[in-house]
């Protein structure tokens, strides 16, 4: 489950994306209130409908037509709330397993093209959302401009597969920035290289050495990092591919000079000890 923004204003991550494994998602916009976003979440944990939880959290509010709400649950269904006094143009779409909406936006095609976005993309959920708003942007985005952008994901299972304890396996934040889009994406990126050497690090402590070597491989065909290679070159020595270590070893080395000093006492390389001294 997951929730990315854009906007005008201010640090919006901290009030706009929701998002609890196995539950849901929700933003909460317009006159935002983070608050909406925790109820509605809350709602939908105790079995209600998207369109009932949108209610029984509007249900009291004076300001109701200053607002903004979209559910998501775990299992697909989504509903959206435009207030008829936010400011235009404002308006949402809802469809399988996602919901969109905005408000102060150049114009429908803002939501008609994140909708499309979101659905034409592919790989995993953060790249999805992130497309989403860069699509958004494209079609004209916030009519006042940008400043923050934020995503958030959670997965099922997540806590039990690090230390960390808890499902939320992403959240990121541009708090102040010209193109916090564009800033986004990039954290995207060294997020998607940390996610990869974490999973490999999860697959090293059960000694499967050739399974965390594999998912540093497919990691180094998106993109080319110091440190993957380098990890990646000790998996390989502890599984008893001495040449590849040695290529990738040599590799790191040359992008990043300091591994040298860092594979002279590193045992991962005993294995490959005599060549690691000739690097």
């Amino acid at each position: 489950m997951g929730c990315a923004v854009q906007s005008r204003y201010f640090a919006v991550g901290s009030v706009v994306p929701w998002a609890r494994a196995g539950v849901g998602a929700a933003a909460t916009q317009a006159a935002g209130v983070a608050i909406y976003g925790k109820r509605s979440l809350e709602e939908l944990a105790g079995g209600a409908a998207p369109e009932e939880a949108l209610e029984r959290v509007l249900a009291d509010d004076p300001g109701r037509e200053t607002r903004q709400l979209g559910i998501v649950t775990a299992d697909g269904r989504a509903a959206a709330f435009t207030g008829a006094d936010c400011l235009d143009w404002a308006g949402h779409r809802v469809g399988p397993g996602w919901a969109v909406q905005g408000n102060i936006l150049a114009g429908a095609a803002v939501v008609d093209e994140m909708a499309r976005a979101y659905a034409e993309a592919v790989g995993p959920l953060v790249e999805r959302l992130v497309a989403a708003l860069e699509a958004g942007q494209a079609a004209g985005g916030d009519r006042r401009g940008q400043q923050s952008a934020a995503v958030v994901v959670e997965r099922v299972g997540a806590r039990f597969e690090s230390r960390e304890g808890i499902d939320r396996v992403c959240e990121l934040r541009v708090e102040d920035h010209p193109e916090p889009i564009v800033e986004l994406r990039r954290l995207v990126g060294i997020w998607t290289t940390w996610e990869a050497q974490q999973r490999a690090h999860a697959f090293a402590e059960r000694k499967a050495y050739g399974d965390a070597a594999a998912v540093l491989r497919r990691e180094l065909e998106r993109a080319e990092d110091s440190l993957v290679l380098y990890n990646l070159a000790g998996y390989e020595s502890l599984a008893g591919r001495s040449d590849e270590a040695v290529a990738h070893l040599r590799r790191a080395i040359e992008l990043d000079p300091s591994h040298r000093a860092l594979a002279a006492q590193d045992t991962d390389f005993d294995p490959i000890r005599s060549a690691v001294s000739r690097i």
